[in-house]
């Protein structure tokens, strides 16, 4: 089966305008080259020497043009130029050549290789057989038409060659399309890793504006509201100092956001009490129990479950009109444990609606943080009965003892 058309000679379509680079095929051209040369040599001095030198003006002639011809096509192919005219001349005059001095029936295997280079399709397939035809026209001449295996061998030969440079040539075809498709899916799953870095980044910058800017705004614009209600009773000031307060720590944890900080304002702390922190700032009267033996965790592990407190409190603060506050911490051998419980009006979370513009993001956000790090999340709650949020984080021992 020939070979895919590589590109060709504006006025002869089937033909090639130089070596194919990178493949196999490309790779025997030097071969073809130095066989030709070395053979063409060879039958020169074997027609020579048995020969008369009346004999050898016209044969050595037609050889010198055929060398000449076979140098030409040589740099053209070199230089990516248009050469499969010059093949066609090259065939012909090697076929008055050989039938003329059958000495030089040796050089066709390279001139066989030189026509399957230059030609794709048909014209690759007559070129190599007239090659073949005049080889084998030249060599039954020379047994005086007497030596049918001197007809029928080179013919033989030819068709051999043939299938062995076909093989070649659909196994070259099939190693560059099996390097397409995989270039191709290395560059999809490039891409796909790329989109897929993209979107876990933006769930990721969402879930820190959530937990921080955006309750925060809302926590405040609530103490704003109640003070602006209340206005000028002294009730009105501790909701406007909170509100005060709770718009410099996002101010904070904005800039914070913007230099890739983990937990603005909180890092130095204790583990316990940075969760204490964090639920003050929407639950003042918040209570925490620390249950197991208190020990450093893995900073991304701190910034989870400071994010989890943070994001409930805001909630309590927001929806649940709740009396009680607590928080457990829980140090188990390989997790750490956090539950968040208030007496609150509850809800269903089965009915939770979806996202969207007027919010819905604070579980989401919880369970994504929670679960990206290996661990469990839940929510317990019904209307009138208060609301559990609930999360365990496997941790690994680290060497150093003390809060980070």
């Amino acid at each position: 089966m020939p070979s895919p058309a590589p590109t060709a000679a504006p006025a002869l379509p089937h033909a090639r305008t130089g070596p194919i680079p990178g493949s196999r095929l490309g790779r025997i051209d030097a071969a073809v080259h130095l066989g030709f040369a070395v053979l063409i040599v060879a039958s020169v001095v074997r027609y020579v020497m048995r020969h008369s030198a009346q004999d050898n003006l016209l044969v050595l002639a037609l050889a010198a043009a055929a060398c000449a011809l076979y140098a030409v096509i040589a740099v053209l192919a070199q230089r990516r130029r248009p050469w499969a005219l010059w093949m066609f001349v090259l065939v012909a005059v090697w076929a008055v050549l050989v039938v003329s001095a059958p000495s030089f029936a040796w050089c066709s295997f390279a001139l066989f290789f030189l026509c399957r280079i230059a030609f794709t399709g048909a014209v690759a397939y007559a070129a190599a057989g007239a090659t073949a035809a005049a080889t084998a026209a030249g060599l039954f001449r020379l047994s005086d038409g007497t030596d049918l295996a001197m007809l029928l061998g080179p013919l033989a030969v030819g068709v051999l060659l043939t299938l062995i440079y076909d093989r070649i040539e659909h196994d070259a075809a099939e190693q560059r399309r099996l390097h397409s498709e995989v270039s191709l899916a290395q560059g999809q799953l490039a891409a796909s890793e790329r989109r897929a870095g993209t979107i876990a980044e933006r769930e990721r910058v969402s879930r820190e504006i959530h937990d921080t800017v955006t309750q925060g705004l809302a926590s405040s614009l609530l103490l704003l509201e109640a003070a602006n209600r209340a206005w000028p009773e002294p009730a009105s000031r501790q909701d406007l100092r909170q509100a005060t307060e709770l718009l410099r720590r996002n101010l904070s944890d904005t800039r914070s956001l913007v230099h890739e900080l983990a937990s603005p304002g909180l890092d130095a702390s204790p583990l316990p009490d940075a969760l204490l922190q964090a639920a003050a700032l929407y639950v003042p009267d918040a209570r925490l129990l620390v249950t197991g033996e208190p020990r450093a965790v893995a900073a991304e592990v701190r910034h989870a479950l400071l994010r989890v407190v943070q994001s409930a409190a805001a909630n309590i603060k927001l929806h649940a009109s709740a009396s009680t506050t607590t928080i457990t911490l829980g140090f188990l051998p390989d997790a750490v444990t956090l539950d968040i419980y208030d007496d609150g009006t509850g809800f269903d979370p089965a009915a939770v609606a979806p996202p969207s513009d007027a919010g819905g993001y604070g579980l989401r956000a919880m369970r994504q943080r929670v679960e990206q790090l290996g661990g469990a999340f839940s929510v317990e709650s019904a209307p009138g009965e208060g609301t559990v949020v609930a999360a365990q984080v496997p941790v690994k021992h680290l060497p150093v003892k003390g809060e980070e």
